[in-house]
């Protein structure tokens, strides 16, 4: 078995949800995706609410939704 070494901040240490200094690899991919994910949801949810998205009721999402749906036809 192989080992690296990767050197963080403590911020990201603690951003990233590590628990101990050393862990399987599998584990370290999962904690690394679900940050990504978190990052990129807060980059999704900042662009819905700057073009206005964030206040769509869900019959408007739908709507929008279905408008699609019908071009495609």
């Amino acid at each position: 078995m192989r080992s690296i070494n990767v050197q963080i901040s403590e911020v990201e240490y603690n951003a990233f949800g590590f628990l101990k200094d050393n862990i399987p690899f599998s584990e370290f991919a999962d904690l690394i995706e679900r940050q990504m994910a978190r990052q990129a949801l807060r980059r999704c949810v900042s662009l819905a609410d700057s073009q206005g998205l964030s206040n769509m009721s869900i019959d408007e999402i739908n709507s929008e939704i279905n408008a699609v749906r019908n071009c495609k036809k």
